[in-house]
């Protein structure tokens, strides 16, 4: 597992954070968070699906520089969730991305939610970090209850 924090230079990722924590991105509803039926909900917004952009190119732009310093042959998927502030933390449940590749995970906010890991080991939510391992380690999410919301940005990657 790798983590970086201050991933983005403070420029990319003030206009990064300004335009997906801004009233103008497109988030779209999801009525599940793991599964289809585990009872959850959040806000997406999918840029890369099955190696394929999703995406307008303009809206596809914010990620460059993200995407400039990540080492990959193909991205797989890219998908943003916005996971709304709850009255106690709640975590969604252990599950794997898609498997045999690297997953990435890109805080947009600092907040009290975190990823957490087989055994315990969680990694906070703070702004501008980044986290790579193997898509294969079972890991969750949290919502958050400091701040009206978590928004991270998946990554999967080879």
């Amino acid at each position: 597992m790798n983590i970086y924090k201050n991933f983005l230079s403070q420029k990319d990722f003030k206009v990064l954070e300004s335009q997906m924590m801004g009233d103008t991105f497109p988030w779209y509803y999801n009525d599940a968070i793991i599964n289809e039926n585990d009872g959850f909900f959040q806000f997406t917004y999918v840029f890369v699906v099955d190696g394929k952009e999703n995406c307008h190119p303009e809206v596809m732009k914010i990620l460059k520089p993200i995407l400039e310093k990540l080492k990959y042959k193909k991205m797989e998927r890219i998908k943003a969730n916005l996971l709304p502030k709850s009255e106690d933390i709640i975590e969604h449940g252990l599950h794997t991305d898609i498997d045999d590749m690297t997953t990435g995970i890109f805080y947009l906010n600092t907040c009290n939610g975190y990823t957490k890991f087989p055994g315990g080991k969680k990694i906070k939510s703070e702004k501008n970090k980044y986290v790579e391992f193997n898509s294969n380690t079972m890991h969750t999410g949290s919502t958050c209850t400091d701040k009206k919301r978590r928004v991270v940005i998946n990554f999967n990657y080879s």
